[in-house]
């Protein structure tokens, strides 16, 4: 059973191990995915404290902070779907590239019809890391306007007060 129309002229899960190694070998994407889950996770932890620490002045705001604290609250709000995103995706990504090691040593032991499998299984892998850090840069993306948008609203406060 061919899942890509005869597109490999490989046969053997021998041969689609070997083309893997070449391309990337399983253990350093794995290696790859783990470190990206860490940077997630500590992204994370950033938006909670953050989130944690505009609850506390939301107890002795008044309307306008109160509005401006809630627009901060929704912003961190998206960065933390997006960042939910991209965990997700880096799971699925580690659990495909799982699934195809677990399917080249059971491609050992059968036939011919692992290697498309094998394939499409690693294929997959790629193809959710590529989406968790999609997910990931547009995180930053919306971080780093976050920032700027602060930045000049402080500006703007401080040239109220001072002239």
């Amino acid at each position: 059973m061919d899942l890509f129309g005869g597109a490999l002229s490989v046969n053997s899960p021998d041969d689609i191990a070997h083309i893997i190694q070449v391309s990337l070998a399983p253990a350093f994407l794995l290696s790859a995915l783990a470190t990206l889950l860490n940077t997630f996770s500590t992204r994370l932890a950033r938006i909670s404290d953050k989130v944690n620490a505009a609850d506390r002045e939301l107890m002795g705001a008044d309307e306008d902070a109160a509005r401006a604290i809630s627009v901060r609250l929704a912003f961190l709000h998206r960065r933390s779907i997006l960042l939910d995103a991209a965990v997700v995706l880096a799971c699925v990504g580690a659990g495909l590239v799982l699934s195809s090691i677990l399917t080249l040593y059971v491609g050992a032991l059968r036939d011919g019809a692992a290697a498309s499998v094998l394939f499409a299984l690693f294929g997959l892998a790629l193809v959710f890391t590529v989406a968790a850090i999609c997910a990931f840069l547009a995180e930053i993306l919306l971080a780093g306007r976050g920032v700027r948008v602060e930045v000049e609203r402080q500006r703007d406060a401080a040239s109220k007060r001072g002239g």
